[in-house]
């Protein structure tokens, strides 16, 4: 039934593939008009041929399917083609999802026909082995650092389309309200709403779940003098460890006009984070290059939100207090005998894995939201060393139970490699490059070669070198 499965996924793929190659071939053929009222359009980006508009709806037809819908399929298989040669070598081979080499095509097209080059080095590369959300990060990175001055652009004109709207009221009184905002505006009014919405809970008794309670203390936020005296009165500035907060400041606020003074001076005094009450101290992942941080331009990728311009963390960190902390040196090796992870073991296993080590899983989870796992059980009688990167990944907690109870088993085989093996047979490399299947034998080769502390690197299928 796996094989069967594994079959079905190719046959699939395949028959995509052929209804982009239709399109591209209807394209070809009415890409002249037949007279002078005959128009053409070009629905692909730059570079790519036209064709004639009114022989779209004709295939809509065949692929019983609107004509905007078609039109799409042809743009992108153009796009493909002549713009992302490479991405469509994947895609013709079936290694790939289709569509996910689509989604690259629409996210590409504005750019220029020598600019699109560099988006698809990078998605050719990836598109095979990541995730469909690591693909198209990827892809939105590179169509950034190909264009900048357009994004900039864009970036700009986006800035004037924020807004805060409020839907209709239903039969019950209740309305939407919807904002456009930056994320790290949305990051601080999330911790301000949940801080509020905790307080909340502790005074309005037990009757009340979680969202109805955030829901009471957006409300709050529109009025300001009551919230400030929630906020002050469930705030113990004492306990405050940061130097810029005030301890002299009286244990409770005074509320006549003549304490006003004090009471705004207790106000300024007090680090944004402590009023909303963060839970501890944040860490944020920004990965860039050493050419950008020495010259402030090109992208930045921030787990959690994706990549942007590197002019755009400001807008991120919001009126976040920032503390820089070093890169870790991977050549370590840092290894402990106890069962539970130093914080500087997992900031290891988690640079050197760059995210879920799953297999096929997107690498979109953050540090702070995955279990790091033994791959190969601890043993309290074993021997020493046995918890650091070399016997370590991260997973998130669905994951980390499927391991465990569902009969897969996984090695470390190099560092940010993770060798997966199925209960019926299957075998998977997770690295930097993505998930891959692999032979059994080959498997069977590199769990073998590092338990004698040898690295496998195949080249071709049912070969391998040493390391």
């Amino acid at each position: 039934m796996l094989a069967l499965a594994t079959g079905a996924l190719r046959t699939r793929r395949l028959a995509e593939v052929e209804e982009l190659r239709l399109g591209i071939q209807w394209a070809t053929i009415h890409g002249h008009p037949r007279d002078d009222r005959d128009p053409m359009v070009t629905p692909g980006g730059d570079g790519t041929p036209p064709v004639r508009e009114h022989a779209i709806p004709e295939l809509a037809m065949a692929r019983e399917t609107h004509p905007a819908t078609t039109r799409a399929l042809i743009a992108d298989g153009l796009d493909l083609v002549h713009r992302l040669p490479r991405t469509w070598a994947v895609v013709e081979a079936g290694e790939c999802e289709p569509w996910v080499a689509r989604k690259a095509a629409v996210l590409s097209r504005a750019l220029l026909d020598d600019q699109v080059v560099k988006v698809d080095r990078a998605v050719a590369k990836a598109i095979a082995g990541h995730a469909p959300s690591t693909v198209l990060e990827i892809a939105r990175a590179k169509v950034i650092e190909a264009d900048p001055e357009t994004h900039r652009a864009e970036r700009e004109r986006s800035r004037h389309e924020r807004y805060v709207r409020l839907s209709r009221c239903d039969e019950l009184g209740y309305r939407h309200l919807i904002a456009r905002v930056t994320a790290g505006d949305a990051a601080w009014l999330d911790a301000m709403v949940d801080r509020v919405a905790d307080i909340l809970g502790a005074t309005m008794g037990a009757d009340h779940n979680h969202d109805e309670l955030r829901s009471v203390a957006l409300g709050w936020l529109a009025r300001p003098v009551d919230l400030l005296k929630l906020l002050l009165e469930h705030t113990d500035s004492d306990t405050d460890t940061d130097t810029e907060t005030d301890s002299t400041a009286p244990d409770a606020p005074s509320w006549a006009s003549d304490h006003l003074a004090d009471t705004v001076g207790r106000l300024t005094a007090m680090p944004a984070h402590r009023l909303a009450q963060l839970r501890g101290r944040g860490r944020l992942f920004v990965h860039l290059t050493d050419e950008a941080l020495r010259t402030g331009t090109g992208v930045a990728r921030i787990e959690g939100v994706g990549p942007i311009d590197v002019r755009q963390l400001h807008e991120v960190l919001g009126h976040a207090d920032v503390t820089v902390t070093p890169v870790l040196d991977l050549r370590g090796r840092r290894r402990v005998d106890a069962y539970e992870h130093p914080e500087v073991v997992k900031d290891h296993v988690w640079a050197q894995t760059g995210g879920d080590c799953f297999p096929f899983t997107p690498r979109s989870a953050t540090r702070d939201g995955v279990d790091f796992d033994h791959a190969v059980p601890y043993d309290d009688t074993g021997p020493p060393g046995q918890t650091g990167p070399h016997n370590s990944g991260p997973l998130r907690r669905r994951h980390h139970r499927t391991k465990t109870h569902g009969g897969l088993t996984t090695r470390v085989v190099g560092p940010g490699r993770h060798l997966w093996r199925t209960p019926h047979g299957q075998a998977f490399l997770v690295d930097h490059t993505g998930t891959r299947r692999l032979a059994a034998d080959q498997a069977e080769a590199m769990a073998e070669a590092i338990d004698v502390g040898v690295e496998l690197y195949f080249t071709e299928p049912l070969h391998y070198e040493r390391a």
